[in-house]
């Protein structure tokens, strides 16, 4: 069993996933744990759909590719990602990506091939089970703060999975796509998806896998006032 310290130092984004199926009783475990994460006012804000259906998946996935082939770019409730990218976030993002189409041998030029990785993530990387969590739209009009909830509501996910040896991969790309996901589920009107996390077993065997993005120096993003 990992230590909390071991799981976030030891977790990566899987992608590649073998057939293996989570037991329902070891979804609930890690649910009813991440259902512990504090938020304001204990709000408790996540309306989560926890998604081990073939079908259904499928269905959502097929809906969102189907959206890209159409040329749509997103379909969202919230925008994930800057609209203006600078520094030094702009190059840590390249600088990812860039490493991982170097582990692939993808070409920078080769977009078919960099297109269909993207689908990848609406294929859940032949992941069998995915989180999405939704809020109340009232919740996120004119504030902010049950976005920074729901992320920790996230990572309690991915580690409370780690226990289990269950592996993950957050989703900001369906988060792009939250207004299709919505649709496909027909959840309620008042709901708005912020975000995905598959789960599963990684394929130990994918290149993919080994891909373990690097993180800045400490003295990058904290002061200490001592």
């Amino acid at each position: 069993m990992p230590t909390v310290l071991e799981a976030l130092q030891n977790r990566s984004s899987k992608r590649a996933y073998t057939d293996e199926k989570i037991p329902k009783e070891t979804l609930e475990k890690i649910l009813i744990a991440a259902g512990m994460t504090p938020s304001g006012a204990n709000m408790q804000p996540w309306v989560t759909y926890a998604i081990s259906n073939e079908d259904t998946l499928s269905n959502i996935g097929d809906a969102i590719i189907a959206k890209m082939d159409e040329g749509i770019e997103n379909d969202q409730f919230i925008q994930y990602y800057p609209k203006k990218w600078v520094n030094p976030y702009k190059k840590r993002r390249i600088v990812t990506g860039a490493g991982l189409y170097k582990l692939l041998e993808v070409d920078r030029k080769d977009n078919e091939t960099r297109i269909e990785m993207w689908k990848d993530n609406f294929r859940w990387f032949g992941a069998g089970t995915v989180i999405f969590v939704f809020t109340d739209k009232a919740n996120i009009d004119g504030a902010e703060g049950v976005l920074l909830d729901c992320g920790a509501y996230m990572q309690s996910i991915m580690l409370a999975a780690q226990e289990f040896g269950i592996d993950s991969c957050p989703q900001g790309s369906t988060t792009e796509f939250g207004k299709v996901v919505a649709e496909v589920l027909q959840t309620p009107e008042n709901l708005a998806l912020l975000y995905s996390v598959v789960l599963g077993y990684e394929d130990k065997t994918a290149k993919i896998n080994t891909y373990q993005p690097a993180r800045v120096k400490l003295e990058d993003t904290v002061t200490f006032i001592d």
